[in-house]
């Protein structure tokens, strides 16, 4: 080839593919409901983050010559029956909140994805035992469960979380253990058995880092079952205890009000609401993204 036609002939590039990340936020942004689930979860995250520093009173110090007060001005949510702000309650409430959906799904996840590696592995004598206690478990619904375990565990924040998290260790451990089943029989899975990879390779570098994406989806499900299962729990004065902040607690203690300062009902079960639908969404959102087939919608 000449110079002439080595100038002349077309320079071959490597076209740029999106990485990974940029690939599931392009979907993230089609789905309108997964974004907006998305920011609402992070909007409640950062509030919980910083609810010390936004809270504009003292959310336990009340305030007699203002109890009942209307929302104004300087109690954008009113007050409750002894004065103390509405909002600044809310936001420490939603603390609680929060503190509670995420360790709640981390305690499961710790105790539950193990169980269901072994059980879908193994199989035989580890899978019956595991398969048993879990049905077990699920022959009770996740609240009265919850409720249950916290009335033997006794009244507290940090017993609510230990009471829920463990009421959501059964549907963790069906997930890991349906995604073991599946993934065990594929065929990256007996090539690294011929190749002499052991167990715990096999478990935890082949077949638990692809079995992240139903996991991820089950942990943001986790949360708002989390959030609502601390609100009944406090609410029937098994969670966080007064003069603590919490939605439950602020829903319990309006009760007698309701007809006369419904604020205090409705500011609390809203917050509550949109916490919930918030985590949905995003739980949805992360489920789509996650699919392979995705990238066709």
């Amino acid at each position: 080839m000449t110079a002439l036609d080595s100038a002349a002939a077309p320079v071959l590039t490597r076209e740029k593919t999106p990485g990974r990340a940029a690939s599931l936020w392009r979907r993230l942004r089609r789905n309108k409901l997964a974004l907006t689930g998305t920011i609402l979860a992070a909007l409640f995250v950062l509030v919980a983050l910083l609810s010390g520093i936004l809270t504009p009173y003292d959310p336990a110090q009340p305030d007699f010559d203002n109890a009942l007060a209307a929302p104004s001005g300087a109690h954008w949510l009113g007050t409750d029956d002894l004065g103390r702000d509405q909002l600044s309650r809310v936001l420490v409430g939603v603390t609680a909140s929060m503190q509670v959906g995420v360790l709640a799904v981390v305690l499961a996840f710790v105790v539950a994805v193990p169980l269901g590696l072994l059980a879908g592995y193994f199989g035989k004598f580890a899978d019956t035992v595991v398969s048993r206690l879990t049905d077990t478990m699920l022959a009770f619904p996740f609240l009265v469960l919850a409720v249950g375990l916290a009335a033997v565990l006794g009244p507290s924040l940090k017993n609510a979380t230990i009471a829920i998290g463990i009421s959501q260790i059964p549907a963790i451990v069906r997930i890991t253990r349906a995604e073991t089943l599946r993934l065990k029989h594929l065929d990256y899975v007996g090539a690294a058995i011929a190749n002499g990879a052991g167990n715990g390779t096999i478990l935890f570098r082949h077949i638990l880092p692809n079995a992240t994406s139903a996991l991820l989806v089950q942990a943001t499900v986790g949360i708002p079952s989390a959030i609502i299962g601390e609100a009944v729990l406090s609410f029937l004065g098994l969670g966080v205890q007064p003069p603590s902040p919490s939605l439950g607690v602020m829903l319990s203690s309006a009760q007698p009000f309701i007809a006369d300062a419904p604020w205090m009902a409705v500011f609390p079960g809203l917050v509550i609401v949109l916490a919930t639908l918030a985590f949905n969404l995003l739980g949805d959102g992360v489920r789509d993204i996650l699919d392979p087939r995705g990238g066709s919608r």
